[in-house]
């Protein structure tokens, strides 16, 4: 079985090197096409070399196609992952330390908020022109399994402006199943479970095990738990109020509302530190900066330590590997994902990107019609939407009436922050993301105006309610185990620290 699998923001060593063991774990794949494209050569570089370690280490005569030209790369692919970071950790870290002058604390800020729909801005941007190379020299129909944030956001621009199939992936949904195996006591494969929302706002509806069902009985099982009930008060807090747990975790649902992250005072009520995915301000952030000093420090032990096996005992949860398996091969697959909605969703817009159950098989990949999400579940999923629908519109357009009003209707900013601090927060985005934001030129030279002859509104000199300092290489050199770990995978929390002691 022979076909080209092409792979934009190949740099990202946590999804690269994992879904390309995930693919060649499948028997049929061992004679696939694998190209590379990055625009950070010096990445790409380091990144290919650990690659083509484990194929070769694995006895496959696989040659990676690594290439700075994206259409090269593109050129006959039948399947294209998306693994980028649209202006990396500098364009990041604006996402994240902005918002604070104007008391946004964001824990993420890569999928709703000001830095979630600052990142889509830049993202959408670079995705359209992905989208024409695909086009122009890919395989017709090919499949985009986008994994980039905020997922939604591009999924949605790629489907309705870039002419291209595509499909958003998480493992969201995946990490709740564990958990909630977990408190119930069970093994995650003998609990069954049904979620319907959109991307990191997903609901698990449905919770069985053998046949019984459990929902009415997790709100109890959660507050019980040692450990979740310290490290998932807003998760936990949110099933008490709205009747069903969400995907996502405690950290990323804070930011994505408007009560946990709105007062300074109390978003220590809401957090742990024990982890960072828990609540710490900038904590994704933090980790990714550590990660890339990580790995770029110590790449040379990299390459002498075991090389991924690819085998089906190793492989791991992400969707990607296992659509292209079932596409290819006829093996059924179900799992969880994020498409254009047409009714899968009845009470959630049909334009929007929802995430929900699915199968694929050899003719293609079927969305279950899930009925209606309870009304709470589904008003929380229709408030992001909104924002989502403006911040589409605004990247797509340059508009950046759009892109205000998508700020002001952002549950957490609008909960912090005023008309006028919302507008000035923006211009000071766009003013400072500039170099990614082509399609805005005309709106971020007024924005540069205005912050020249008025007289700005005073800003805070804040870090947030829970920020931590980013790891030296010569700490995270007492624990390299879990340096590389946080550097090599692309899910940074599977595994979290006991909750703080604070």
């Amino acid at each position: 079985m022979s076909f080209k699998v092409a792979f934009i923001g190949a740099g990202s060593i946590g999804f690269t090197r994992g879904l390309l063991r995930d693919l060649l774990a499948v028997p049929e794949f061992r004679q696939i096409e694998v190209a590379f494209t990055d625009i950070d050569d010096h990445n790409l570089e380091m990144v290919t070399e650990l690659c083509q370690r484990d194929i070769n280490e694995n006895g496959l005569s696989i040659n990676i196609q690594a290439t700075t030209d994206r259409r090269e790369a593109l050129k006959g692919a039948r399947y294209i992952f998306i693994v980028v970071r649209i202006g990396g950790l500098e364009a990041f870290e604006k996402d994240i330390d902005i918002p604070l002058k104007y008391g946004v604390d964001q824990c993420v800020g890569d999928t709703l908020g000001p830095g979630g729909i600052m990142y889509g801005q830049r993202g959408i941007h670079a995705v359209l022109e992905f989208c024409k190379d695909i086009r122009e020299v890919a395989e017709p129909e090919c499949l985009m399994l986008n994994y980039a944030n905020p997922m939604a956001m591009l999924t949605w621009a790629s489907n309705k402006y870039g002419g291209v199939r595509t499909v958003g992936l998480c493992h969201g949904v995946q990490g709740g199943h564990r958990q909630i195996a977990e408190v119930f006591d069970l093994k995650q494969e003998e609990v069954d479970i049904v979620c319907a929302g959109i991307n990191h706002q997903t609901w698990y509806i449905q919770i069985r095990h053998q046949g019984r069902d459990l929902t009415g009985q997790l709100l109890e099982a959660f507050e019980n738990h040692p450990e979740y009930s310290k490290t998932e008060k807003v998760r936990i807090d949110m099933l008490r109020r709205f009747g069903f747990y969400s995907t996502e975790s405690n950290g990323h649902l804070s930011e994505y509302l408007p009560w946990y992250r709105k007062r300074p005072e109390e978003i220590k009520e809401w957090i742990d530190l024990g982890s960072w995915i828990n609540g710490e301000t900038g904590g994704y952030l933090r980790v990714c900066k550590e990660g890339r000093n990580w790995f770029e420090t110590d790449f040379p032990n990299w390459m002498k330590e075991p090389a991924f096996t690819y085998t089906a005992g190793e492989r791991g949860q992400e969707h990607g590997s296992y659509i292209i398996e079932g596409l290819e091969t006829g093996r059924i697959y179900r799992g969880h994902f994020n498409v254009v909605n047409q009714n899968t969703i009845a009470n959630l817009p049909e334009d929007a990107i929802v995430e929900a159950p699915g199968y694929v098989d050899r003719s293609g990949i079927h969305m279950t019609q899930t009925g209606e999400l309870p009304m709470g579940p589904a008003a929380v999923c229709n408030v992001s939407i909104s924002v989502q629908r403006l911040a589409v519109e605004a990247a797509v357009s340059g508009d950046d009436q759009l892109l205000r009003q998508a700020m002001m209707l952002d549950p957490l900013t609008g909960a912090v922050c005023n008309p006028q601090e919302i507008w000035q927060m923006t211009d000071e985005m766009l003013i400072a993301q500039e170099i990614w934001l082509p399609q805005y030129g005309q709106a971020i030279a007024e924005a540069k105006l205005r912050m020249a002859e008025k007289n700005p509104l005073p800003t805070k000199n804040y870090r947030g309610a829970a920020r931590l300092q980013v790891k030296t290489i010569q700490e995270m050199k007492e624990n390299r185990k879990a340096a590389s770990k946080n550097a090599g995978e692309a899910d940074k929390s599977t595994e979290r620290p006991a909750a703080s002691k604070e």
